[in-house]
């Protein structure tokens, strides 16, 4: 084990990114569970790893005294001037051991805490590595599907999308590219795990900023989105600048900024508004394209009941009440749609 060690340390510090002073402590580790195996529990036992010949060595220690009593911690002084001339009483006197004597199962023991603490190394790696990146876009690889779920590879490490966090119909194969959103990285007992969303919102928010300057420069604001992942959403923008419009720096030209959203989104059509301090003009703009006619407030319910002309119902209300479900969610207002000719019966 001793002529491959410094070699294996130096191979997977390497190929894991690992710091060497880990994986030195993690073979330490492993020996001395070894040594306390094969030669018991009640002995004084420190393991030492040398780099200088690349060998891990097990020292025994026992005190130095005239008349031995515990045979396992004391060291009778004539046996230990045989070894050391200078030994004195009340030294704590050291013995190397012979590793090799180990046998099959101590050395299996040592490998199964080696793997044991390279793979809570890795784990730490991982969670330090991406704990500070949640809420971010981030790509990677179809790896493989457990059940209903992806595994993505990332490179450095695998994050799970769940069936849930997938936008509706879409169907991957192995190595295609996938592009998500960092849910969240909790750090279980088993290691961190990374968790994405297709269909965050934020995810929505995340595509408008790569594609839009303006959103990125902070002169463009989204202030909210909603979605149903797969079929429509809407985002109330804001400008900071009077002379940049908001809603034409999201489409950009011939529409080529939203067209590149949509697309990453499977085709969901996105409704972009703008957004109005004032309430009743928020929700006007949130239920384009229908026209809004009268809007009733009640303050103390947070409700609005909206009247449109009879043959804008079907189209402010939307297929099976969509339109109107992510107008309210959008506006944080509760919104009943009336016809005009409802109204004046």
């Amino acid at each position: 084990m001793s002529g491959e060690l410094k070699q294996v340390i130096e191979q997977i510090s390497k190929e894991k990114g690992m710091d060497r002073e880990v994986l030195i402590e993690a073979v330490e580790n492993a020996m001395l569970q070894a040594a306390r195996k094969k030669f018991g529990y009640l002995r004084d036992l420190e393991v030492q790893y040398s780099d200088e010949i690349g060998e891990v060595e097990i020292f025994e220690f026992k005190n130095v005294v005239e008349m031995v009593q515990d045979t396992f911690r004391e060291i009778n002084l004539n046996h230990a001037v045989e070894i050391d001339p200078e030994a004195q009483v009340g030294d704590s006197f050291g013995m190397k051991l012979e590793t090799r004597n180990f046998g099959r199962i101590a050395a299996q023991t040592a490998k199964q805490v080696i793997i044991q603490k390279i793979r809570e190394a890795e784990r730490n790696i991982v969670y330090n590595e991406y704990k500070d990146r949640k809420g971010e876009l981030i790509t990677g690889m179809v790896r493989r599907f457990e059940r209903r779920d992806i595994i993505v590879d990332l490179g450095r490490a695998e994050a799970i999308l769940r069936y849930e966090q997938q936008i509706p119909r879409e169907s991957y194969k192995i190595n295609d590219r996938i592009e998500a959103y960092i849910l969240d990285i909790p750090q279980a007992t088993k290691g961190a795990q990374i968790f994405l969303s297709r269909t965050s919102p934020n995810f929505l928010t995340r595509l408008f900023e790569v594609e839009v300057p303006e959103i990125s420069d902070g002169l463009v604001q989204i202030i909210r989105a909603v979605r149903e992942p797969g079929s429509r959403a809407k985002i109330a923008v804001y400008s900071k600048d009077m002379d940049i419009d908001p809603i034409g720096a999201c489409v950009g030209i011939k529409g080529s900024r939203v067209q590149n959203v949509v697309q990453e989104l499977r085709g969901e059509k996105i409704d972009i508004v703008p957004y109005d301090e004032d309430s009743a003009r928020f929700v006007c703009n949130a239920l384009q394209p229908a026209e809004v006619k009268r809007v009733l407030i009640d303050e103390e319910s947070r409700s609005m009941e909206i009247v449109v002309p009879d043959d804008q119902l079907s189209l402010a209300i939307g297929r099976r009440g969509q339109n109107v479900r992510l107008a309210s969610q959008l506006t944080e207002w509760r919104l009943d749609i009336h016809s005009e000719t409802r109204m004046k019966e």
